[in-house]
């Protein structure tokens, strides 16, 4: 057995995070799309008065408390003067809020985006009232999305003095992977 296999012979890394792909990311903004564009256009007369406000407001506030806790971190990652070291494990949570609050932004972005796009085909005075909520909405969505990849970005730990000075392809000076 090879040390790249597991003893059931699979492949030890294909279970290791990696950053969020924007490919995910896309795809589900285009499912919700969709599926809100399927949704509104069926069952929008049954809705009342008009679309709420605070979804939109939670979703620019998370984003707002995600892009500075990405300053933060980046900064106590840095161990730039005047501030502590970061915890670990503080760190690898920030990295698994990041990577849902992006799968999230970007399902509601998409929400928001057939919903959008919905209203702005629509004439009727309801739908017209309701499309500064829906473009908030959008924006809000974009600006979480974009928070939560900044964040994951700032939790990356950055590359050690000893690992540039390496010559390409020196393996004597790294210790062996387990």
């Amino acid at each position: 057995m090879t040390q790249a296999q597991t003893p059931r012979g699979g492949d030890p890394d294909r279970f290791r995070m990696g950053p969020t792909r924007i490919s995910t990311l896309v795809v589900a903004a285009l499912a919700a799309a969709a599926v809100a564009w399927l949704l509104i256009s069926a069952f929008y007369g049954d809705l009342g008065s008009g679309l709420p406000w605070l979804p939109v407001v939670t979703l620019a506030a998370l984003a707002v408390l995600e892009a500075y806790a990405a300053v933060n971190t980046r900064s106590r990652i840095e161990r730039r003067p005047g501030r502590e070291p970061v915890n670990p494990l503080l760190v690898a949570r920030f990295v698994v809020l990041a990577k849902a609050s992006a799968l999230a932004g970007a399902i509601f972005a998409g929400f928001y985006a057939g919903l959008t796009g919905w209203l702005l085909i629509e004439d009727t005075n309801a739908a017209v009232n309701d499309r500064p909520a829906a473009g908030a909405g959008l924006l809000a969505a974009f600006a979480l999305v974009a928070a939560a990849l900044w964040l994951e970005r700032a939790c990356r730990v950055p590359e050690q003095e000893d690992d540039e000075d390496r010559e390409p392809g020196d393996r004597h000076s790294r210790p062996p992977h387990r």
